[in-house]
């Protein structure tokens, strides 16, 4: 049980500087305010250019290496699946 709730903490972290990082580093717009569902790549926030930072961004803040292949809206359309992706590899 504990290892679960510490998983739900890590990820809601993970989401939280997501969120901000996402508003203030790729789209620069600091006051934005991202949801946990909505989509990141599939309603245009994020383009083919952003997605490749959002990927760089993601491996220097978490420490985690984020495969080309994964650079896709079925990987990376979200808060949630993208804060899954790295709860995966770094547990």
């Amino acid at each position: 049980m504990e290892r679960i709730e510490r998983s739900s903490m890590i990820k809601r972290e993970i989401i939280s500087t997501l969120q901000s990082r996402i508003a203030k580093d790729i789209l620069n717009i600091p006051e934005k305010t991202i949801a946990l569902e909505e989509p990141l790549i599939s309603s245009g926030l994020i383009d083919s250019f952003s997605l490749v930072d959002l990927a760089i961004l993601i491996e220097d803040v978490f420490k985690v290496r984020v495969d080309d292949t994964e650079l896709n809206s079925d990987v990376f359309d979200s808060l949630d699946q993208l804060a899954d992706l790295i709860l995966s590899r770094i547990q």
